[in-house]
């Protein structure tokens, strides 16, 4: 036996000090004798073997310290390696090469030369200790030991196959032994390298048999503990057995798990949080279920998901609302200017749920252009009464469980909208701004305005049922307001809400506006001071004027900002040191007037009528002309007209012709005489019944040649009877004749009491006349009412009346 304790395969003498190229190995330590295929990726190492197979096909097998490391250094790298012969190389498709290594001897890096396209190194035998008389005797017996121990190692450790024991027990060499069964061990990396750097082979078998009786004693007892639970479980509890021993063995070992933390915390949180009962008892349902699962299985994922929701969403936790209604109308009225029926409304509203100490009452709907501050006027609200605020922007939603979840049953199903609204609020009473939603879509995915149905509805959204929860949510306590930009909403849904309309703010309400909150907002967004950038009223009014159409203020914040911009540039390259815009450098600064709004005409014209009209960014002046031409009565009309303009001249053609003597118009006129009509600014589509009395004007005044006043402007429908019916959007009309200079405004009787609304400025300015006969529009409007004549025969008009007749459009006739 003593022959063979030396290694026959170590190197003599003459390799000693030899060169060899080195593969660092991650996560493997190579033993001698030890036959391992390897998958080698990195360039250095892959340039190191296609070297080694030109020459000696021996490569230095070295292990990396930190397996993370992708460019190890030699300090990275364990001085005691195995010299390696390459048994077989194969390269494969994605650039890494397989190579199946043989371990020979151990060897010792005297020196590492790093300077080459791939690592060297000088080496030297690595001499075991010879075995001494004193231990020779007990070898033997440490080795059968140690062989019998091994066995027993295999039996219990499934990952080592059976075979490897019958080679092993032919092993007579000690040295081979102990190599040959280490490389078999499930070590870590530093104690197999510790048995590879080991000099004296009793000791390393010593150590061998240390850890295999130690393992072997764990391996028993997790055999018995395997076992136990085993006889506990019964036939329907086999699914989750790997569970079941995982927490056998925690508690044999009493250790605690990252997943009894997890379902500890779960179990605390649901008695501190007040549920109801309902929910306490799916909750608790779902614990079980997930006590009984394995850890790592996707429904333990999906469940614990489930529940994590459950206890994050606030369950009567309420935030303390504040009841000051004084104190409320302050913030409202420091972060808005203007909006006083707006403002008033919300008022009244938070009045009665202090009174009633309840959330049932109407939704509130802000309706109106953009920029007018509907979103920033729930944000005042939740400040004012201190609930925590949530946006949600419903633009472009199209599918129903955006707003009610998706079920469980989907992969990576989520709560709706109003759940994760309700989560991100952290309390069970905050306000929720649903924005935009007149821009819900619907597909066939489902119709999302339906889904909001419930919510927004005070008598059953206090039992709201998402789709993931499965359990009923109280809404009962959150303030829902809404924003739209129109009405086109359905209409069961609109039933739900109450409309307080934000028309825009008039020309003075912008001044103070940029006064008060956007000047000084843009001074300190573009790193102004005070003292150095100013603008003039005059410069604001023509700013509002020349550079903004908008009932808003957002594109006016734009103009503000570019402004502050350029008289950063200027102090900064011109060194001034403060810059006033005023309306002679204002196109300095701001370029070339962008809008231009109408004004009245020089003089009195005949067949030019000034007209009022409402569009979705405020008022603006509207001109109409007529003219006559040598034609058979034809009316002919141009301008890029919608329908009901339409039908509104033909309205009045229909009129001036039934009343043609009274007003000065010899019927014979209508068979030789034609009218066109143009609303100019022809690319501008134009649509309304409110531009009749104006039609009507301009026609009488193209046929008597009788002129109508410059300055004044005119809004009203008109229908056969000559009766003027009242129109919409009279505020901003006011408006825009105001700005256009115009003296005199006719105006619907039936809206004299919308006057109430008009700034007193524009009363005082324009003289307001209200009118309920085409007779009294005529009056005002032409420099003189036309000499009635005398009316036709009957014969005669009959004959007249069935020539205008047949060349009436067939729907007209109808109509």
């Amino acid at each position: 036996m003593s022959d063979n304790t030396q290694d026959k395969t170590a190197p003599k003498n003459k390799k000693n000090n030899n060169k060899y190229a080195v593969l660092p190995l991650r996560d493997i330590v190579a033993f001698p004798y030890m036959i391992v295929p390897l998958f080698v990726g990195r360039e250095k190492s892959v340039r190191a073997l296609e070297h080694v197979m030109r020459e000696d096909k021996q490569v230095l097998l070295l292990t990396q310290k930190n397996a993370n490391k992708d460019e190890p250094d030699k300090e990275d790298l364990y001085e005691i390696g195995t010299l390696a012969s390459i048994l077989q190389l194969l390269k494969l498709p994605d650039g890494t090469v397989k190579v199946l290594v043989e371990g020979k001897h151990r060897v010792r890096v005297t020196k590492f030369d790093n300077s080459s396209d791939y690592f060297y190194a000088n080496v030297e035998s690595f001499q075991e200790e010879k075995i001494d008389s004193s231990t020779s005797d007990a070898i033997p017996g440490l080795m059968r030991a140690t062989i019998s121990e091994f066995e027993q190692y295999v039996k219990l450790n499934k990952k080592i196959p059976p075979e490897v024991v019958p080679t092993i027990a032919k092993i007579e060499a000690p040295s081979k032994l102990s190599d040959m069964i280490s490389s078999h061990l499930l070590l870590k990396i530093p104690e197999k390298q510790a048995l590879l750097e080991e000099a004296d082979v009793g000791q390393r078998l010593e150590s061998i048999f240390t850890f295999m009786e130690g393992e072997i004693n764990m391996l028993e007892m997790e055999k018995n503990i395997r076992n136990r639970v085993k006889n506990q479980m019964e036939k329907t509890q086999r699914d989750y057995y790997l569970s079941e021993q995982m927490k056998a063995i925690q508690h044999e070992l009493h250790e605690n798990d990252e997943e009894i933390d997890d379902i500890a915390e779960i179990e605390e949180k649901i008695s501190k949080i007040k549920l109801d009962k309902e929910v306490k008892t799916r909750v608790e349902k779902e614990l079980r279920k997930l006590k009984q699962m394995s850890p790592m299985s996707a429904e333990a994922t999906v469940v614990r998901n489930y529940l994590d929701w459950i206890l994050d969403i606030p369950w009567n936790k309420r935030s303390r609302i504040k009841k000051d209604l004084k104190a409320a109308a302050a913030v409202l009225d420091s972060d808005h200017y203007g909006l006083r029926k707006v403002k008033e409304r919300i008022i009244e509203y938070l009045a009665v749920q202090q009174r009633v100490n309840k959330m049932k009452g109407p939704i509130l709907c802000f309706v109106g252009p953009p920029g007018v501050g509907k979103t920033s006027l729930g944000h005042s609200i939740a400040k004012a009464t201190n609930r925590n605020f949530v946006r949600i922007s419903l633009g472009g939603v199209r599918d129903e469980a955006e707003i009610r979840g998706h079920r469980r049953t989907y992969i990576g199903a989520m709560p709706g909208k109003i759940i994760q609204g309700m989560k991100k609020a952290k309390s069970s009473n905050p306000l929720f701004l649903l924005d935009e939603i007149d821009k819900l879509g619907n597909d066939w995915r489902g119709d999302p305005t339906s889904a909001l149905l419930e919510v927004l509805d005070p008598e059953q959204n206090h039992t709201f049922n998402d789709h993931y929860l499965e359990v009923d949510y109280d809404l009962s306590d959150v303030m829902f307001i809404c924003t739209a930009n129109s009405l086109n909403l359905p209409r069961p849904l609109l039933d739900r809400m109450e409309i307080i309309r934000l028309s825009g703010y008039t020309e003075e309400e912008k001044v103070e506006i940029i006064r008060k909150h956007i000047l000084a907002k843009q001074i300190e967004a573009n790193g102004l001071k005070k003292d150095e950038f100013s603008i003039s009223e005059t410069a604001l009014h023509d700013l509002i004027r020349y550079y903004t159409r908008e009932a808003g203020v957002r594109n006016l914040e734009r103009e503000i900002s570019n402004l502050s911009r350029k008289a950063v540039k200027e102090i900064i390259i011109n060194k001034k040191k403060k810059i006033h815009i005023t309306p002679r450098n204002l196109k300095k600064y701001a370029g070339i007037q962008k809008f231009d709004y109408g004004r009245i005409d020089e003089k009195d014209r005949i067949g030019l009528v000034t007209g009022l009209a409402w569009t979705e960014t405020g008022g603006d002046i509207l001109s109409i002309e007529a003219v006559t031409h040598a034609g058979k009565g034809k009316v002919t009309m141009t301008g890029k007209l919608g329908d009901v303009m339409k039908e509104s001249i033909q309205v009045a053609e229909m009129l001036v012709k039934s009343r043609a003597p009274s007003l000065g118009i010899s019927i014979e006129t209508f068979e030789e005489v034609g009218v066109h009509i143009h609303v100019p600014e022809g690319a501008t589509p134009k649509d309304g019944p409110s531009a009749g009395i104006a039609m009507v004007t301009s026609m009488v005044s193209a046929l008597t040649g009788i002129a109508v006043h410059k300055d004044v402007a005119m809004t009203g429908e008109v229908d056969l009877l000559g009766q003027v019916l009242p129109i919409g959007g009279l505020k901003e009309k006011l408006l825009a004749a105001l700005r256009g200079g115009i003296k005199t405004a006719l105006i619907p009787q039936e809206n004299t009491k919308d006057l109430e609304e008009i700034p007193n400025n524009v009363k005082k300015a324009i003289t307001i006349i209200p009118v309920s006969r085409i007779e009294e529009v005529l009056e005002h409007a032409l420099i003189k009412m036309p000499e009635a004549i005398k009316p036709l025969d009957n014969d005669k008009m009959k004959d007249i009346t069935k020539k205008t007749v047949k060349k009436m459009p067939e729907d007209v006739i109808h109509h």
